[in-house]
């Protein structure tokens, strides 16, 4: 199935598709509000001011799946990015992004980009803490990034602690932003 045609639903209960970004270059992140590294919002709200108007869309996906850290409603995601992090890239409905009840967009993602790039240090410190990471290709953690071309194909993948400046993803996005639809 192509990452287009996969039913999502907006933040605001809209029904929505990736398809509404078709010709952008997109980064799908599974987010969330009570996490160590909630504060990749700050950096993730700042590349898209930075980078929206050459054609980059990041694409928020709330997840519950990790230590119980998105808890929230819809409404309590929204009002809490919107409260302590400004965030004005879209935002979706919470999904599952792991295990039996995976949504459709991430079992397609996962397939695609099985390897994150910058994994390890997340793994090792899940360890540390007396945690099982999930086997790849799963999603290790929050805030993991998917970057999509302009065309559709899933042309990367970021571990959950590569943050939004690092220069490796930084580059990747730009290298995507230069191509054409």
């Amino acid at each position: 199935m192509n990452l287009y045609d996969i039913p999502l639903k907006r933040i605001d209960g809209q029904a929505a598709t990736l398809g509404d970004f078709s010709g952008k270059v997109l980064l799908v992140v599974n987010v969330a509000s009570k996490c160590g590294l909630t504060k990749q919002y700050e950096g993730l709200e700042q590349l898209y001011r930075a980078k929206q108007a050459a054609g980059l869309e990041i694409i928020g996906l709330p997840a519950n799946d990790f230590a119980g850290q998105e808890p929230g409603t819809d409404d309590e995601i929204a009002s809490f990015c919107s409260t302590n992090f400004d965030v004005s890239f879209p935002l979706f409905s919470k999904i599952s992004v792991v295990g039996d009840a995976k949504h459709p967009l991430y079992q397609a993602l996962t397939s695609a980009q099985p390897d994150a790039t910058g994994e390890g240090p997340m793994r090792e410190k899940l360890k540390q803490y007396g945690m099982t990471p999930n086997p790849v290709p799963e999603v290790l953690w929050n805030f993991e990034k998917f970057l999509v071309g302009r065309d559709g194909k899933v042309v990367g993948r970021f571990a959950p602690d590569v943050t939004a400046d690092d220069a490796a993803l930084l580059a990747a996005v730009d290298r995507q932003l230069a191509k054409s639809a």
